[in-house]
């Protein structure tokens, strides 16, 4: 095994969740460091990025896959330690990499499969790099391989400032889409403007379906991508198109329906879909990424470039801060990934 020289090869720091509940049930321990098993490389983490399930994991209701680390953290970036057994990719100790993981972010190092690791674009800061898989890969995802968007189709996007929503944005455009947003304040809608958002509507301010109705002259949109689900269910389903496709990927606006659902989505010919990156095969993943890197990655270019795509960070947390980044997601303020750095 190829492997830099290292203080402390059996232990990290990491993030712990003492026991379900609040932010301030975060905490700082020592933990075993993993070792790469046959086909991982073991990275070690300069940065990684809060995301939505990770809210959920620390209360108790998104549980690490089975056979996953327990450590919060779905994302990373950071050098390459050391190179596990039977690696076929060329990889070396030192390389700087990107990783999707299914949980182990908030630690010093993690192990990966090399199936899951991107390589970082020469011009992008490594704080840059942790905001880019978790958030794009799932945007790719939906649009690619779940919804199957089309050139010329219209895409209504919910929290269009988020990560995914930003990612989603453009992704959209660079596929010759047109993507229209909800968000919650005017600094997200013009944020998503700025990104190449045909529209933007303020859900707080009246029904959004309204809105999406006067901007495709009645026709509705053929794509949306929600992670919101129960409370908008009616809203979303008068803003689809004939034969739309309605894919939700996220339920925080609750998971119940409470209404005529199936008859008013069989009078629209829609579809609905259903998505989780996480709980993926390693296949799947496998194949999310390398499609992403064939089709996407290139466009992460250096300045104002035509179709160019990058990250949107809103902020940078201290791995000493965590409780308070998650305090930060948690009451909607960011605009784009909040990034917390690891060293």
């Amino acid at each position: 095994m190829n492997q830099h020289p290292d203080e402390d090869t059996s232990s990290m720091l990491a993030v712990c969740v003492k026991e379900p509940g609040g932010p301030e049930k975060l905490c700082l321990g020592r933990v075993p460091r993993p070792e790469p098993k046959d086909g991982e490389v073991l990275i070690k983490v300069h940065a990684t990025a809060l995301n939505r399930a990770d809210l959920l994991q620390r209360r108790g209701l998104y549980p690490a896959p089975p056979g996953e680390s327990e450590i919060l953290g779905l994302e990373a970036a950071g050098v390459i330690a050391c190179i596990g057994p039977w690696v076929k990719r060329n990889f070396k100790p030192g390389d700087k990499v990107m990783a999707l993981l299914s949980g182990g972010g908030y630690a010093q190092y993690v192990a990966v499969p090399e199936e899951l690791l991107m390589p970082v674009p020469s011009h992008l800061t490594l704080d840059e790099a942790a905001a880019i898989p978790e958030a794009w890969l799932t945007a790719y995802q939906l649009l690619h391989l779940i919804a199957r968007v089309k050139a010329g189709e219209s895409v209504l996007i919910h929290a269009g400032a988020s990560g995914v929503g930003t990612a989603a944005i453009q992704l959209a455009r660079l596929s010759c889409a047109v993507p229209v947003v909800t968000a919650g304040s005017p600094e997200k809608i013009n944020t998503a403007v700025k990104l190449g958002a045909a529209a933007g509507f303020n859900y707080k301010e009246g029904d959004f379906s309204d809105k999406i109705l006067q901007f495709t002259e009645g026709r509705g949109v053929d794509v949306i991508l929600d992670c919101i689900g129960g409370s908008c269910w009616e809203k979303n389903i008068r803003s689809l198109a004939m034969d739309g496709r309605w894919v939700l990927y996220g339920a925080m606006g609750g998971k119940s329906v409470e209404g005529d659902l199936l008859g008013k989505l069989l009078f629209k010919r829609g579809h609905i879909l259903s998505s989780l990156l996480r709980s993926r095969s390693l296949q799947y993943k496998a194949e999310l990424i390398r499609s992403f890197t064939e089709q996407a990655l290139p466009h992460f270019q250096s300045g104002d470039q035509p179709m160019s795509l990058r990250p949107v960070i809103d902020s940078v947390f201290n791995l000493d801060d965590i409780a308070e980044a998650h305090r930060h997601m948690e009451a909607n303020k960011n605009i784009g990934k909040i990034i917390i750095k690891i060293f």
